[in-house]
């Protein structure tokens, strides 16, 4: 059964989403954690950038950090009321599986230390 999420919620995560960045994010987590560094394989932006838009991402609910160490891992929130609205959305894009390839070639974690 779908849940319903309150409009203002709704428009929040629509919002977000509408950045293309952001989603790209949610599309990769939605298959597995990350660290900052990982993701900076995939975007031709800066660490700062990246952190500002998982801040965002985490502000809103959508997405939860785990500390480990001096690190910090991404991954969607499947606790969260909107997760339902999250996954119904990325049922419409394509997977980041090209995305999570290049993550993994490069494994920057070994750069990182993370």
């Amino acid at each position: 059964m779908k849940s319903i999420v309150e409009l203002e919620n709704a428009a929040t995560v629509l919002k977000l989403l509408g950045d293309k960045t952001r989603l790209t994010i949610i599309g990769i987590l939605k298959q597995r954690e990350c660290c900052v560094c990982e993701l900076l394989e995939v975007f031709d932006t800066s660490q700062p950038s990246i952190s500002q838009h998982l801040r965002k991402l985490k502000d809103a609910g959508m997405v939860r950090e785990e500390r480990r160490g001096q690190w910090i891992y991404y991954s969607l929130n499947q606790q969260s009321e909107l997760s339902g609205l999250i996954e119904d959305i990325l049922e419409h894009i394509p997977d980041q599986l090209e995305k999570i390839k290049m993550i993994e070639k490069s494994n920057p974690t070994l750069r990182c230390g993370c």
